[in-house]
């Protein structure tokens, strides 16, 4: 029996339709969301988890283990829902996670919450505080925390985080390089990519192999080799049109 059928009747229920890497999810009506990314104007599932289709966004939420934020965290959150004076985040977590309007940098009237972020909309923020109940506040008035403009997020393990880092920062400057795609990651598991399409996708194909190999010996070479073979191989591609 294929591992979909399997996850289908024993995890989740024949109503919710399990998606693989790769796996087709729409051919061009809807926008890429978590766990999803486009090419060729088709958007393909980007981890194994459950289609879920939300605001012109097709999502895939992943079956793993989620998210759980501490103080201090860097994420990369998705507004959700809007109030008159804070924005609900969807920081990839069990727990909502509002942001009011006097933790950002805007000056921001009441009521007018929707002209500076709106629903979709991706940001960078900052854990502020996680109380007993796990009531979750988000910042974004620390330097660097920004909303991202286009690009496309993936999702991996939050737990491989780490391994996708680098020590030092050295595996995921390894990939900017060869990339030269600009790449923020969240430590709830996001990550935002943007550059040339066809080097994103490099990018994402590396970071999957990252997480897929993160207990794998000489990872790094690895993923090296990968990197290397397919710049040289775009660079044969210019140099023969």
């Amino acid at each position: 029996m294929e591992l979909k059928s399997i996850m289908s009747n024993e995890n989740v229920g024949a109503s919710r339709e399990v998606v693989l890497p790769g796996d087709l999810l729409d051919t061009g009506r809807l926008k890429p969301g978590s766990g999803a990314y486009s090419e060729d104007g088709k958007v393909y599932a980007a981890q194994l988890g459950i289609k879920s289709v939300k605001s012109n966004f097709v999502n895939v939420i992943p079956l793993g283990g989620r998210y759980i934020p501490s103080p201090g965290d860097t994420i990369i959150g998705k507004v959700e829902d809007i109030g008159p004076s804070n924005w609900l985040i969807d920081i990839n977590s069990p727990y909502p996670a509002p942001l009011h309007v006097t933790e950002v940098p805007w000056k921001v009237e009441f009521g007018d919450t929707s002209r500076f972020l709106g629903v979709g909309d991706t940001i960078m923020a900052k854990v502020l505080m996680v109380d007993e109940t796990k009531r979750v506040q988000v910042t974004m008035k620390e330097q660097g925390l920004r909303k991202l403009q286009g690009g496309q997020v993936i999702e991996i393990s939050n737990s491989k985080v780490p391994r996708v880092i680098g020590k030092g920062g050295s595996m995921i400057q390894m990939i900017k390089n060869y990339t030269s795609c600009r790449i923020f990651i969240g430590q709830n598991g996001r990550i935002w990519l943007d550059g040339d399409i066809d080097n994103m996708l490099v990018a994402i194909r590396a970071i999957k192999m990252i997480e897929e190999g993160a207990q794998t010996l000489h990872l790094t070479e690895k993923v090296k080799e990968y990197l290397e073979s397919v710049t040289k191989k775009s660079e044969v591609k210019e140099d023969t049109n």
